[in-house]
């Protein structure tokens, strides 16, 4: 798998951990009194997090992305399902 390959799955596994957090794990805390959800939830998209953020750092300085659209992509990991649409803003490796 290339470069480009595992940054767009990880912005899809964290898009989906950012989504499960929001819509099952906080009701499941706060209607259902189980924080346990949103601990091991939230453990697991924080990680994720860090690594797309790394993923996308490393995909700018592999000039995969451009300054402007490495902080559009970072501003998207901050919107639900906002990274779904990476693969509009990281080019193909074999462009120059």
């Amino acid at each position: 798998m290339n470069f480009r390959k595992n940054l767009l799955l990880v912005g899809h596994l964290e898009g989906i951990s950012f989504l499960i957090l929001l819509f099952i794990a906080m009701p499941l805390k706060y209607f259902w009194n189980l924080p346990e959800a949103v601990r091991i939830t939230g453990s697991f998209h924080g990680i994720l997090f860090v690594l797309l953020i790394y993923m996308l750092w490393q995909a700018k300085n592999k000039g995969l992305m451009g300054f402007k659209q490495f902080i559009i992509a970072i501003l998207l990991s901050f919107l639900p399902a906002g990274t779904f649409f990476l693969h509009k803003y990281v080019r193909s490796e074999n462009v120059d």
